[in-house]
């Protein structure tokens, strides 16, 4: 991996990786929430459980805006955040956080739509499954 004039390391990050490994990160997030929603005692319980977990999709959402909006804004001169030393300005910091906001509102919002998703599932089993608690 190279290195620009202002001790960036190359290559870049691009979007797509960066939301490829965020939706990656959040599909593997969906198996402590199985393993914790399996473990709650009770229907009403589970099903609060999930309802209030879904509720992580919408600061997904607030914080892959956000990141969004830190990534156009930082005009292609995104960094990683092991570049942290390669900032001289405060204005320079949006190059790290475009980033970050947008994986961390990737992640939060694979994991908020996999608890709706099993809300639903938990919802609608029958009362003698292993589902229904």
């Amino acid at each position: 991996m190279g290195v620009d004039q202002d001790g960036v390391r190359l290559p870049r990050l691009r979007p797509v990786d960066v939301a490829r490994r965020a939706v990656t990160f959040g599909l593997l997030g969906v198996v402590p929430l199985m393993v914790v929603t399996l473990n709650i005692d009770g229907h009403s319980d589970r099903e609060e459980f999930l309802a209030v977990f879904s509720a992580v999709g919408l600061f997904g959402a607030f914080f892959l805006v956000t990141g969004a909006g830190f990534w156009w804004a930082s005009a292609g001169d995104i960094r990683r955040l092991r570049d942290w030393g390669t900032v001289t300005t405060q204005g320079a910091a949006l190059t790290l956080a475009g980033p970050l906001f947008l994986r961390s509102g990737l992640f939060l919002l694979v994991l908020g739509a996999a608890a709706f998703g099993l809300y639903h599932l938990v919802d609608a089993a029958p009362y003698d499954s292993w589902l229904h608690g």
